[in-house]
């Protein structure tokens, strides 16, 4: 889906703090630190509006020349080797999304598309425990664990743009991915233990985008803020100083994430917006 989860890690690492202090609680760093690492994660994120879905990790140690994780069945789901001049400088930060197949049949989409239901992704990644270790020089492990729950929220919704105000709504369904009665029958059938309209928000991601094209450094001036799940109204003012940064005639799009407690994550997209709007912005 392409949520740029330079994004979504970015606001994880970077605004944990402002999340803690907005809802009291550290439950969405359960996994900081992480056994011997200094953390790990493992979490869905979810676009309703392209209607697509993945499987993003995280994991940071210290002086790691390999990584890898397995799932709850024991399994291995990847494993990262460093060679040559990265090897002698050795890893810290790993992280990997996964594809992001379609999760809905998409009449405009290539036949030869992967289509991955929302079923068929959760039978491919089991709720449990996902074991995450590196190797150093010496061969000294560095393990963890983290929790992969199928605990989603559900897609914001009525997101809209005045100009200057971002606002938006919870919603009860994943968009595209599944419908409220599609979720419903899942819930009947022991497969989501929670529907997603009763997960808890522990967070709202709130980005506004140059919707340019690639190569246009407009593109660069992204505007990314998390907020506590519990805002009320649920709206952001983005700052007039970011506004005036961007040309004249400058197409945006607009994203809001609802962020679970576990760090799972599902994004509406909604663009069509003009900022700084002088001739117009092209269609």
């Amino acid at each position: 889906m392409d949520m740029k989860l330079k994004g979504h890690v970015a606001s994880i690492l970077q605004t944990a703090a402002a999340l803690i202090l907005g809802t009291g609680t550290t439950t969405v760093m359960a996994t900081e630190p992480c056994g011997d690492l200094g953390e790990c994660k493992a979490f869905i994120e979810i676009n309703s509006t392209d209607g697509d879905i993945g499987f993003h990790f995280l994991m940071d140690g210290e002086d790691l020349n390999s990584g890898q994780i397995t799932d709850p069945n024991g399994a291995k789901v990847f494993e990262d080797q460093a060679k040559g001049p990265l090897r002698a400088q050795k890893l810290t930060e790993t992280f990997a999304e996964s594809a992001e197949p379609l999760c809905w049949d998409d009449p405009e989409a290539d036949p030869e598309d992967e289509i991955l239901t929302l079923e068929e992704f959760l039978d491919r990644w089991a709720e449990g425990t996902y074991v995450f270790s590196g190797k150093g020089d010496g061969g000294e492990k560095q393990t963890g664990e983290t929790e992969l729950t199928h605990a989603i929220p559900a897609a914001p919704v009525d997101v809209a743009f005045d100009g200057s105000v971002i606002s938006w709504d919870a919603g009860n369904d994943l968009g595209r991915c599944a419908t409220f009665e599609e979720l419903n029958d899942l819930v009947d059938d022991d497969i989501l233990l929670v529907h997603p309209g009763e997960v808890t928000v522990a967070a709202w991601e709130i980005v506004l985008e140059p919707d340019v094209e690639d190569g246009d450094p407009t593109g660069q001036l992204e505007f990314n803020v998390r907020v506590s799940g519990t805002i009320a109204p649920k709206e952001m003012t983005v700052p007039a100083d970011y506004l005036a940064s961007l040309p004249n005639d400058t197409p945006v799009k607009i994203e809001v994430g609802a962020i679970g407690v576990d760090n799972n994550a599902t994004f509406t997209e909604v663009g069509g917006f003009c900022v700084n709007e002088v001739g117009g912005c092209e269609d």
